[in-house]
C-alpha cells in the first residue's frame, strides 16, 4: 500500500517545563508520529512556561498555525483519539483511522 505525504505538515506542541509536563508532550508527539508516519514532516517540541499546553499545525510554510488545543482555552489536556481526527481532517482527510474514527465521533 502506497502512503500519501504531505511532509510540509508541521505539528508543534507547546509545553510547561515548570511543571513538567515534558512526558506528556513526548507521548502526544509520539502517538500523532506514529499514526501518521510520513503524512508529517514534523512534530516539535517547544519548552514553555506558565503552565502552558497547546499543540498547533502549519499545513504549509507560510500559512497561520490552526490551534487544536490550548489547555487554557479547553482545559486540561487533549484525548488522542479526537487530536489525531483533527489532524487527520487537516493533512490527510481521505486516511481511515480505523478504531480511533469510532471512538472520536462515540460510535
Amino acid at each position: 500500500m502506497t502512503e500519501a505525504t504531505s511532509s510540509d505538515a508541521r505539528v508543534t506542541i507547546t509545553y510547561c517545563t515548570q511543571c513538567r509536563w515534558l512526558m506528556r508532550a513526548a507521548w502526544v508527539a509520539q502517538e500523532l508520529l506514529q499514526t501518521f508516519r510520513t503524512r508529517l514532516g514534523e512534530v516539535a517540541l517547544v519548552p514553555g512556561v506558565d503552565g502552558v499546553f497547546r499543540v498547533e499545525l502549519v499545513r504549509a510554510p507560510g500559512e497561520e498555525p490552526v490551534l487544536l488545543w490550548d489547555r487554557r482555552t479547553h482545559g486540561g489536556f487533549p484525548e488522542i483519539p479526537p487530536l489525531k481526527k483533527a489532524v487527520r481532517d487537516a493533512v490527510a482527510p481521505d486516511m481511515s483511522l480505523g478504531h480511533t474514527d469510532r471512538v472520536a465521533t462515540g460510535d
